[in-house]
């Protein structure tokens, strides 16, 4: 699913063929999804009977430097070892500039990305709220950065939980200052090393909230499954990180990339 705010709503469309549909003009609507028991990679386009790393086939996923496992966990970024899998990849997606931040999901966490991808990151993770924190120079610095403060915060998203509904309100800035005077004497020591031009403190910008087109939320949350289902149907109750909610159960559209899907929609 592609993502966009627009003022702080998100917005999403779905890619069917050549068409990008409006999900949120589709809530409250009955929607069928059907497995069409092909998968093609999202890189090279082959059949797999098997989609690895949200939809690449294997040998994409040992190949390309996107499936490396320096991706899920930036601190082990070797590029700079003269290792990476493709260089030119690392050139262009992990040697520019990325983005600390702290960000409100199912409780605060710490996460990256690329400068790019602020704030579809957030809007991903199904954040209500985010917060800049540092500006680094690369991917490395970034991952490096995050352990440091994973060790006061957490770093990963309860997904059940975001799913149930909005958390508490924090006041992520003073969270920010209070993980600061924390991690000072570390931040400090990867500053001498990198130069503190190259990872600066942002604290002038302020939180980005952000709400969701969500009907109602499931007390209970289902998952559901192409692997295990060839069709998911029910009412589109909401959308919220990269799941559709259904009064049936919920489906994280992300982890079914490269699956050949029919769609379908009733008022």
């Amino acid at each position: 699913m592609r993502a966009a705010l627009d003022g702080e709503q998100a917005q999403y469309q779905l890619r069917v063929g050549d068409d990008a549909l409006d999900l949120n003009g589709l809530l409250g609507n009955t929607l069928k999804l059907t497995f069409l028991e092909q998968i093609n990679c999202v890189h090279c386009g082959r059949a797999t009977k098997k989609s690895f790393n949200q939809g690449y086939c294997f040998p994409c996923f040992k190949r390309l430097a996107q499936c490396d496992s320096c991706i899920v966990s930036p601190e082990k970024c070797h590029y700079f070892e003269g290792t990476c899998r493709e260089p030119e990849w690392g050139d262009e997606h992990c040697m520019i500039d990325h983005i600390v931040y702290l960000a409100n999901s199912s409780g605060v966490k710490v996460g990256i990305t690329r400068h790019s991808q602020v704030p579809t990151r957030w809007i991903d993770q199904g954040a209500v709220a985010a917060l800049p924190i540092y500006r680094v120079s690369n991917r490395l610095q970034s991952g490096l950065l995050e352990t440091i403060y994973k060790a006061h915060v957490a770093d990963k998203t309860s997904w059940q939980a975001m799913l149930k509904g909005s958390p508490d309100e924090v006041d992520l800035a003073a969270r920010r200052d209070e993980l600061a005077a924390e991690c000072a004497n570390e931040v400090a020591m990867l500053q001498q090393r990198f130069g503190v031009q190259a990872l600066q403190a942002i604290d002038s910008v302020p939180p980005q909230h952000i709400s969701y087109p969500v009907l109602e939320y499931p007390t209970k949350v289902k998952s559901m499954n192409f692997d295990k289902q060839s069709k998911v149907e029910g009412q589109l109750l909401g959308i919220k990180g990269q799941y559709l909610i259904f009064d049936t159960g919920v489906i994280n559209i992300r982890k079914f990339g490269g699956y050949q899907v029919a769609f379908s929609s009733l008022e």
